[in-house]
Order: structure tokens, then C-alpha cells, then sequence
């Protein structure tokens, strides 16, 4: 089973024709309010995949319509809570390129209680997976809780943050990173060679899987003496948005059922590669009968050992 204690957003997305200026009033010429925040995305993504997922979280009781959206895309939501706090929302940008600029407020996602982590952990068996990424609290606990549960812990540190050079990051099994993540995490300049990246991580936490996206440079994978970088798809990119936690949900998914590495990295790789050709986050996370479809029309990525 995979559970995801992740973070529940109502998104408020505006277009633009460039990200706001410091003193500037910039005219959006598109708005739009949906699901979003990185855990129900990963949670949406993981279920579109074909994958079962139980997703931890907190809402507010005025925000009621987010757990059908979940329900329906086949998340399990039993353990999602109702809160009077308000939701945790973002404001996002997205400018004609493509790019984005978020702010976020994680309102309920940081309610979560010791007794609250304790009663979640009462379902879990040894061998559950765990997903985590950094818009929840109290995460170093609940690391600790599920390392003494047996759970195989997969972490996504974003937004990146002091707090997270703090965890006891050495239970995890997989970690998921974009280059800055990894940069901070080793402590090297975001403009490090990619093999330098690794070469750190590695010798930080030697027996973690890391999964190291490079948007339209594709992704690398290390685990131990093993090397792989997978080449991503050419694509025009529209919105960015939701384009790594559509590839770590896909990623998890095919984890679910099958050890073979490089067709999870396939996988993800396509489906990222679709979400970005929309606009939104929780909307532009494609089904997997949409990545299949895709997959057969594109050439098959190229992968090399490193």
C-alpha cells in the first residue's frame, strides 16, 4: 500500500504576460481556481496512473468539493480530515513562456498533531511506502515513525527549505529532486555539473535511490554503482506547473507493479511531458491511457549508462 501525507491547495491561477515585476501592478488576461497543492497532485497523478494511494491530509470544511475530485480519480480520501482552518491555496503565475511563480499558504497542511500522526500510522504495514514532499508539518517525526514502522519512505523536498537539511533524510529510500533541490542539499551551486550532483548525493546518503529531474534535459537516476540518464521528450511546454508531481505520482505508480526502473522513468517521462502541454495543475495530469497513446506515438527516449 502507498500512503501520501501531503498537502491539499486550492490553486488560483492567473495568466500573464510576464511574471509581476517588483512595484509592478501587472493585468492578468486569465484566471482560473482549482485543485491543486504538490500532495493531491502526486495523489491525483499516482491514481490517473492505474496506481492505489491513500492520501493523509487536511481541508476545510467549506472546501468539501476537493474530496469528491480526489474520490473520483480513485484516491483513497477515508483519512482526509475536515478542519474550520482554512485550506492551504497558492497564487500561481504563468507567464506566455510557460513559467511559473507560486506563493503559497499552507493554512491546514500544517495542523497535523502528534496524536493525528500516531492514529495515521495505526492502518500501515511493513513494506507500505510512504510519499512525503515539504508543504506539511511536523515531516521529521513522522520519517522517524515510519522508519520504525518498516515503511519504505520516498520523499520530494519541495519547496525546498532550510528545514529540510534538519530531517533524518538517511530513512528515506528514494528521494526525488530538480537540480536546485539538489544543489542546496549538498551544498553546491545550482550551476554544478550534473555527475558533481550526484557524486554528492551519493556520498551523503549512499544507500538512497535519487531520482534527479532536469526538465527538458530529462532525468538521471543513482542507486549504489548504478547510473542512468534518461533523454526527455522534445515538447513545447505551455505550463509547467504540475509536471513533477505528474512524473514522481507516475513514477510511484509503476513502482507498484513492476522493479524495473527504467520503464518507471519511461513512463513518468511521458506523462510529464503531457502534463505540461496544458494549462493548471491538477487539470493537466494526464490518464494513463493518454500517456500510453502518447508513448506510442513519440520515439522511445534514449538512455544512457553513466
Amino acid at each position: 500500500m502507498l500512503y501520501n501525507y501531503g498537502s491539499i491547495n486550492i490553486d488560483h491561477v492567473y495568466r500573464v504576460p510576464h511574471l509581476v515585476r517588483p512595484g509592478e501592478t501587472l493585468s492578468s488576461h486569465g484566471y482560473r481556481q482549482v485543485l491543486g497543492g504538490k500532495g493531491a497532485n502526486q495523489s491525483l497523478a499516482i491514481a490517473r496512473a492505474g496506481g492505489e494511494v491513500t492520501h493523509w491530509g487536511r481541508l476545510s470544511q467549506r472546501d468539501r468539493w476537493v474530496i469528491e475530485a480526489l474520490s473520483t480519480a480513485g484516491v483513497n480520501t477515508a483519512h482526509i480530515e475536515l478542519t474550520a482552518e482554512a485550506s492551504g491555496h497558492a497564487l500561481i503565475q504563468v507567464d506566455d513562456h510557460g513559467e511559473n511563480a507560486i506563493i503559497l499558504h499552507p493554512g491546514a497542511n500544517h495542523g497535523f498533531t502528534d496524536a493525528q500522526q500516531d492514529a495515521l500510522m495505526t492502518s500501515v504495514k511493513s513494506g507500505d511506502w510512504l510519499l512525503l514532499q515539504n508543504e506539511c508539518n511536523a515531516l521529521g517525526k513522522l520519517m522517524v515513525r515510519a522508519a520504525e514502522h518498516g515503511m519504505n519512505i520516498a520523499f520530494n523536498p519541495a519547496p525546498m527549505a532550510a528545514n529540510v537539511l534538519r530531517l533524518p533524510l538517511e530513512h528515506c529510500r528514494l528521494l526525488f529532486l530538480n537540480r536546485g533541490e539538489a544543489a542546496m542539499l549538498v551544498d553546491q551551486g545550482e550551476q554544478a555539473p550534473t555527475d558533481a550532483l550526484l557524486d554528492a548525493l551519493g556520498q551523503r546518503l549512499p544507500s538512497v535511490e535519487v531520482v534527479l529531474t532536469l526538465g527538458r534535459n530529462g532525468v538521471c537516476y543513482q542507486h549504489g554503482d548504478t547510473r542512468l540518464h534518461l533523454l526527455a521528450h522534445p515538447v513545447e511546454a505551455v505550463d509547467t506547473t504540475a509536471a513533477g508531481d505528474t512524473f514522481i505520482g507516475y513514477f510511484m505508480a509503476a513502482r507498484q507493479h513492476t522493479d524495473d526502473t527504467v520503464a518507471a522513468l519511461r513512463l513518468a517521462s511521458s506523462a510529464a511531458a503531457l502534463c505540461v502541454q496544458h494549462e493548471g495543475a491538477a487539470p493537466s495530469i494526464p490518464v494513463i491511457s493518454e500517456v500510453h497513446d502518447a508513448a506510442r506515438e513519440w520515439p522511445e527516449l534514449e538512455l544512457h549508462d553513466q
